[in-house]
C-alpha cells in the first residue's frame, strides 16, 4: 500500500534563515514517528508543511486521496464561550459528517480523553485539559494520521501517561514531536531528527528512542572516521598544491579541481558538525553546613483540606529531591513554604543561617517590555558570574542567543528561550539550595541534557518539581512523594511513588465498597462536582494562599505612617483593604460550598 503522505526533497526558508533543505518524509499505515530536533530547526515548520497548513519553497508533498489528517498545534486556543461539546460539534459540522451521528462520536472521543462536564467552557480550563481537548478534537475526526505538536508540555504525568496508551492503542499513524525522552520510548516505533547534522537534513532509524540513540551513536562514529580520513586526504592534496603544479597538464588540472572539491565538502562537513548548546553551570556557595533545611511535623491546610500533615523531612547540603504528586497535591505550596512565602499551620521550618534559596518559577514571569539585554543585566552592560566580570552579549551568546536579540524585548521570545533566559539569570546568584518548578517545559534534548548534567554537578541542594520522568529518575537522589490527601513519604525513585500511589488506591477502593452509605451520603454522591468545578476545587488552595497574602500587603500598606495624614491616600488605602478582604471571605465562601457539595 502506498504511504498516507509522500514528502520528496521540500525545503523551507523565512528570509535569510533556512530552516531545512531538501528534506524527505514518508507517513505509512502503523507509523508512530517521534519527531525530536534542536529548538529552531523548523520541526514545527515540518509539520504544518505535512498537514497542508504552509507551503514548501521546494519539492513536493502527495496525500493519498481520501486521508484524513488531524493537526494539534503546540498552543491550544479556544474562544470565549465555547463548550467541550461545541469544540467537537463545530469540527464534525466542518467535516461533513451527519448530525446523527454526532452526539455518538463526541460522548465516545471525550469519555476516552477523561471528560465528564461537557458543557463547560473550553477556555476556563486548566492548559493540560485544554491539551486533551485539542487531542480530542482531532481525534473526532478518526483521522488516518494524527499530528501533534509538543503534546506534553502542558499535560502532568497522569497526562503523559493517557496520551500514551492512546496512542498506543491508536488504529491511525501518527507524528509527534517531542522532547520528553521516557515517551518517546513508550510509543515511538521510529524516531527521526531534523538536524543539519545530517548531509540529508533528518536521521530516521526504525525502533524507539533507546534504538534511535544506539544507531544515532553508530552513524556520528563513521562520520567522524569518514572526517579524519578526509582531513589526512586533504592534509596531502594542500601539500602537494603548495609545491605549486602547473594547471596546464591535464592530470594536474584535474587533481587541483580534486582538491578543490575535497576541501569543499571536509568544510561542508565541519559546518555541520559544529555543536551550539548552552553553556549550563549552576555555581553553588562555599557554605560546609551540613543540614540546611529541617522539617519537624510540618502541616499546611487550605479552608478544610488538609494538604500536608506533620511531614518530617531533612534537606541536606548535596541532596538531590524530586517532588511528586498529583495535581493539587501542594508540590508549588511546599516550594513556596521552603522559600518563606507562606507560613505553614503547624509545625517549624528550620533553615540554615543566613540560607540562600534560589527558585526557577513555572510561571516564568519576566518583564515583557525590557529588552534581552536588561532582563540579564539590568544597571550595566556586564554581568557577574562566580567572581568574574563578563560582558552581557558573552554571557547571552553562553545561552544561544544572538547579538540582534540583545535589543530585541523579553515579550518577543519564544518558550524554550524563555527557559534558557531564566537559567542564565538563575546561574548569576550563587545557591545553598536550588528550588526547580516545572524547569523543562519547551527546552530541546540538547539543552535538557546539559541542565541534567549541571544539576548532578551541583554541589548544594536541589528540590526539583517536574513531569519529565526520565529527569526525575536520572537526577534525584531521593524522592519525597505526596498523595493529594495529606500524606508524604519518601521513597528512593519514581517508580517506588507510583506503586504506594495504586497500592493506596487499591486500598481505598474495598474500604469504600464495604462502607454502607447513610441517606445523607447517598444525596451527596448524587450532587457529584462538575469537572469545572472539581478543576476549581483543585486549584482553590493556590488562589486563597495568594489572596490572603495581597491582603496583608493591603494591610501594611494602610498601618504605613507615612500616610497617616494623608486622608486621599488612606481611603484609597481601606478601599482597596476592604477589596481584598471582600475577595479572601468569598474564597472561603467558595470553598466551603465545593467541600460540601464534594461529601468531603
Amino acid at each position: 500500500m502506498p504511504p498516507i503522505i509522500n514528502a520528496q526533497g521540500i525545503s523551507k526558508a523565512f528570509g535569510a534563515t533556512t530552516l531545512f533543505q531538501n528534506v524527505s518524509f514518508t507517513i505509512s499505515e502503523g507509523d508512530r514517528i517521534g519527531v525530536i530536533g534542536p529548538n529552531g530547526s523548523g520541526k514545527s515548520t515540518l509539520l504544518r508543511i505535512l498537514a497542508g497548513q504552509l507551503e514548501t519553497d521546494n519539492g513536493n508533498v502527495a496525500v493519498r486521496r481520501l486521508a484524513r489528517l488531524s493537526y494539534v498545534e503546540q498552543e491550544s486556543r479556544f474562544a470565549s464561550r465555547e463548550t467541550i461539546r461545541s469544540v467537537l460539534q463545530k469540527t464534525l459540522q466542518q467535516l461533513g459528517v451527519p448530525e446523527t451521528d454526532h452526539e455518538a462520536r463526541i460522548g465516545e472521543t471525550l469519555g476516552r480523553a477523561g471528560f465528564v462536564a461537557f458543557n463547560a467552557e473550553a477556555a476556563s480550563l486548566s492548559g493540560g485539559w485544554q491539551k486533551r481537548l485539542a487531542i480530542a478534537e482531532g481525534l473526532v475526526q478518526h483521522p488516518d494520521i494524527l499530528l501533534l505538536d509538543e503534546p506534553t508540555n502542558h499535560l502532568d504525568i497522569a497526562g503523559i501517561e493517557w496520551l500514551e496508551d492512546l496512542l498506543a492503542r491508536g488504529e491511525f499513524a501518527c507524528v509527534t514531536i517531542s522532547h520528553d525522552r521516557y515517551f518517546l520510548e513508550n510509543v515511538a516505533n521510529e524516531v527521526a531528527e531534523l538536524n543539519r547534522a545530517y548531509p540529508d537534513g533528518l536521521l530516521r532509524i526504525k525502533g524507539n528512542y533507546s534504538q534511535f540513540l544506539e544507531k544515532k551513536e553508530e552513524y556520528l562514529h563513521a562520520q567522524a572516521k569518514h572526517q579524519d580520513a578526509l582531513e589526512n586526504r586533504v592534509r596531502t592534496e594542500i601539500e602537494w598544491l603548495r609545491r605549486g603544479p602547473k594547471a596546464r597538464a591535464t592530470k594536474s588540472k584535474a587533481r587541483i579541481d580534486k582538491a578543490g572539491e575535497l576541501i569543499g565538502e571536509l568544510a561542508d562537513l565541519k559546518n555541520r558538525s559544529r555543536k551550539e548548546t548552552a553553556q549550563i553551570d549552576f555555581s553553588a556557595t562555599d557554605r560546609q553546613t551540613k543540614r540546611l533545611v529541617e522539617l519537624e511535623g510540618l502541616s499546611y491546610s487550605i479552608a478544610n483540606r488538609q494538604l500536608f500533615n506533620k511531614i518530617n523531612f531533612t534537606i541536606a547540603n548535596g541532596m538531590r529531591v524530586g517532588l511528586v504528586g498529583p495535581n493539587g497535591s501542594g508540590k508549588t505550596t511546599l516550594l513556596r513554604l521552603l522559600q518563606g512565602e507562606l507560613a505553614p499551620d503547624a509545625g517549624t521550618i528550620h533553615r540554615a543561617q543566613a540560607l540562600q534559596i534560589v527558585c526557577f518559577d513555572q510561571t516564568r514571569r519576566l518583564d515583557e517590555d525590557v529588552t534581552l539585554r536588561r532582563a540579564l543585566a539590568p544597571d550595566s552592560d556586564a554581568v557577574v558570574y562566580q567572581d568574574r566580570v563578563i560582558h552581557v552579549a558573552s554571557w547571552a551568546s553562553r545561552f544561544l542567543f544572538t547579538g540582534e536579540q540583545l535589543n530585541q524585548p523579553v515579550e518577543r521570545l519564544s518558550g524554550g528561550e524563555r527557559a534558557r533566559l531564566l537559567v542564565a539569570k538563575l546561574m548569576l546568584q550563587p545557591a545553598d539550595v536550588l528550588l526547580l518548578d516545572e524547569p523543562t517545559n519547551d527546552l530541546d534534548i540538547p539543552t535538557l541534557e546539559i541542565l541534567e548534567e549541571s544539576l548532578l554537578e551541583y554541589r548544594g541542594a536541589l528540590v526539583l518539581v517536574t513531569h519529565d520522568r526520565y529527569m526525575l529518575d536520572r537526577v534525584s537522589t531521593t524522592v519525597l512523594g505526596l498523595d493529594g490527601s495529606g500524606r508524604a513519604e519518601r521513597f528512593a525513585d519514581y517508580s517506588q511513588w507510583e506503586a504506594w500511589m495504586a497500592e493506596s488506591q487499591t486500598a481505598k477502593e474495598p474500604a469504600r465498597a464495604e462502607k454502607p452509605k447513610s441517606a445523607e451520603q447517598s444525596a451527596l454522591t448524587k450532587k457529584k462536582l462538575s469537572y469545572l468545578e472539581a478543576r476549581e476545587y483543585a486549584t482553590i488552595e493556590q488562589r486563597i494562599a495568594e489572596a490572603e497574602q495581597l491582603l496583608q500587603a493591603r494591610r501594611a500598606v494602610l498601618n504605613d505612617p507615612a500616610i497617616a495624614s494623608d486622608a486621599p491616600r488612606i481611603m484609597a488605602a481601606q478601599a482597596e483593604l476592604d477589596e481584598a478582604q471582600k475577595t479572601v471571605d468569598q474564597l472561603y465562601e467558595r470553598w466551603h460550598l465545593l467541600e460540601a457539595k464534594a461529601g468531603v
